[in-house]
């Protein structure tokens, strides 16, 4: 995996260093340096960047400034020789946030944190779009992952129900339960298999998914909890 880089810095000097930091790690590559924020937001539409070393203090508008105007933002790592900036850079959720001067050994940690978190976005991308195949009706019908709300048993079928459609196939539960991705659903029920990030509310009792109720299992709640918490 190689992320494309770009610098933001008033400052040459600050540049050249971290393009020489960034040219000596196998997974960057230093596609674009720009001097002010203005110069950076025409500069991106014609560059693909995963990846900004932004500094704030610069003229005309600063980094934070510049994140506003920004519709599709890339990862970003403020560059900064200041430390005050520091819980307001989180506040733009940051990859992270490194001082002036920049050790290998902290640029390491940083990379190695934006590496991770393009994995991660890259991974929920290919959720979205990710399908399966479903015989209902006599018919193969393509059933987006993300769009399914919860799967219900009915005897020896199970019906798939979508924010469009309801579908009934000839299958387990454990079996079609072996077909969705990992930590993305969960069984809370003998019946019922539901999506987590379509979770509106839940009690001990039932999950509620818009206006309907999907009954909860009572060993299932810390569980449901647990999920929650790590999508």
């Amino acid at each position: 995996m190689i992320l494309n880089c770009a610098i933001v810095d008033d400052s040459p000097s600050q540049r050249l260093y971290l393009s020489k930091l960034i040219e000596s790690h196998t997974s960057l590559k230093l596609t674009a340096e720009y001097n002010n924020a203005l110069e950076t937001k025409n500069g991106l539409r014609d560059h693909k960047i995963d990846l900004i070393f932004l500094d704030i203090e610069m003229p005309i508008l600063n980094g934070f400034e510049l994140l506003d105007v920004l519709n599709n933002k890339p990862l970003i790592i403020f560059v900064t020789g200041k430390t005050e900036y520091a819980f307001k850079a989180f506040d733009y959720d940051a990859t992270d946030y490194l001082q002036k001067p920049v050790t290998k050994a902290r640029f390491q940690q940083a990379i190695d944190k934006a590496i991770e978190q393009h994995k991660l976005k890259n991974d929920i991308a290919e959720t979205e779009h990710a399908y399966i195949f479903v015989k209902s009706n006599l018919k193969k019908r393509k059933v987006y992952i993300n769009e399914i709300k919860w799967v219900e048993a009915l005897g020896d079928y199970i019906k798939i129900v979508t924010h469009e459609n309801t579908h009934v196939m000839l299958s387990t539960m454990k079996a079609f339960d072996k077909e969705l991705p990992e930590g993305k659903f969960l069984r809370v029920h003998k019946s019922y298999i539901v999506n987590l990030e379509k979770i509106d509310r839940f009690n001990s009792k039932h999950i509620e998914i818009g206006s309907d109720f999907i009954p909860l299992s009572r060993n299932k709640k810390a569980i449901l909890a647990d999920a929650l918490n790590n999508i």
